[in-house]
């Protein structure tokens, strides 16, 4: 059995194409329980997990063979597009550089912005989804839960994540230096979810004192301008509010493009000399490529943003060293819990197998001996079942022990013979390093 992750990022694939491949949660349950992953191995992958955030789309799978044609497929269908076109731009990684990459995901070392802490949420959400949908079982979703656990260590044991940057507060920055006085100038959020959250956040501590809020669900923009003493407007009222705007911040979820040429233009037609700067964060983006193309508006995506982070990166980048000696540990702590399953079916076995003999002795023993109170009873059961758990306990460690040292297979040969366990499960694979 092998562990495999299909996937493209910020350093693989331009931001047209990620956008193209993203998942939001809605479509990522629609496709785990679709595919039925976990339950169809014929397919050629027994467990399935998507983890689509801004900057990525990663496909991780566990099955018998080392093959991604069926990620690709999957990715291919999903996003309506031919494995052609993201086939350049995609990473193949199989088995512990599949593991080790995940947990360097987890912590942050991954990201576009290094140590963003956004990251080990969305690793979180993609495990939550994947097991919410049965397509996650035993060997994913202890590499996940390994993970996110790596990636709060880093965070409480290392300064990796002091003073995060993340994409909310660069776009930010950035807009501290096209926009002369930003303190005075009027900004609109679209968008009330965490990314907008944290825009707001990094607008106050920079003084920003006019903040206006726009989001479908009014209750959630008034939620998140309360918080933050904005005002909130909304959808419907997008337009005028980018008219009294000097920039625009969206981050919202929808499926598709909410800022259009002609919007804009409309926007712009009482104020020829009043530039509009206009950040996207989205994924999918919520700037139609076009606007940028009108006088006096000036558009920046995730992409032009990563031309800004390394400034934002320098005292984290420092505790790298720091970060990737944790995971070395838990990575070399899930390769071993890897490794024992090659013989957790056999200890299985053998322990099924002594408790069948056990309990058909203590029966005959009882049937001997007619009037047995119930007491007596119990301490039979009690002291055969101490009996039986002391002797099985030497082997069944030693079992553990060689199969973590990479002699698994060697081990459960000899004990199926001893024991006559001909008829335990199959051991699973492991996974090659």
């Amino acid at each position: 059995m092998h562990i495999l992750c299909l996937g493209v990022n910020h350093q693989t694939a331009p931001l047209t194409l990620r956008e193209r491949l993203a998942f939001d949660p809605a479509h990522t349950r629609v496709t785990l329980s679709r595919y039925g992953f976990g339950r169809t191995p014929d397919e050629g992958v027994a467990e399935l997990v998507i983890l689509s955030t801004c900057n990525r789309v990663e496909v991780y799978a566990y099955g018998p063979e080392p093959a991604f044609e069926p990620l690709r497929a999957l990715l291919s269908e999903a996003a309506g597009i031919p494995a052609a076109e993201f086939a350049g731009h995609s990473y193949s990684i199989v088995d512990m550089e599949a593991v080790g990459h995940l947990f360097r995901v987890a912590a942050g070392l991954d990201s576009m912005i290094l140590g963003e802490p956004q990251i080990l949420g969305q690793v979180a959400e993609a495990h939550t989804l994947a097991l919410r949908a049965g397509s996650s079982g035993l060997v994913l979703a202890r590499l996940f839960q390994s993970a996110i656990h790596s990636g709060k260590r880093a965070r409480h044991e290392t300064d990796i994540a002091v003073n995060p940057a993340n994409v909310s507060a660069v776009a930010v920055h950035l807009v501290a230096s096209v926009v002369h006085r930003l303190e005075a100038a009027h900004v609109v959020v679209i968008g009330a979810g965490e990314m907008a959250e944290l825009a707001v956040e990094a607008l106050r501590k920079r003084s920003v004192r006019r903040i206006t809020v726009v989001n479908r669900s009014v209750a959630n923009g008034q939620e998140l301008a309360r918080r933050w003493q904005a005002d909130v407007r909304p959808f419907e009222a997008l337009a005028e509010a980018m008219g009294q705007a000097d920039v625009v911040i969206s981050s919202t979820g929808a499926p598709h493009t909410v800022i259009h040429p002609e919007m804009v233009a409309a926007a712009m037609a009482d104020r020829p000399d009043r530039p509009l700067v206009i950040v996207d964060v989205a994924v999918p983006r919520d700037v139609e490529a076009d606007v940028d193309d009108l006088p006096g508006v000036h558009v920046y995506d995730l992409d032009r943003l990563n031309a800004h982070v390394s400034r934002s990166v320098d005292e984290r980048r420092a505790q790298v060293p720091a970060v990737e000696a944790i995971l070395e540990k838990e990575i070399d702590a899930f390769r071993a819990w890897l490794k024992g399953l090659a013989v957790r079916p056999l200890i299985r076995a053998l322990r099924q197998q002594a408790e069948a003999i056990r309990r058909a002795e203590v029966e005959r023993t009882l049937r001997r001996f007619n009037g047995v109170g119930v007491e007596a009873q119990a301490e039979l059961d009690a002291l055969t079942r101490a009996l039986v758990n002391k002797l099985l306990h030497a082997p069944t460690r030693c079992l553990a022990e060689k199969s973590a040292a990479g002699e698994g297979a060697q081990y459960a040969l000899t004990a199926r013979e001893l024991f006559d366990l001909v008829s335990a499960l199959e051991t699973p694979g492991e996974a090659s390093e």
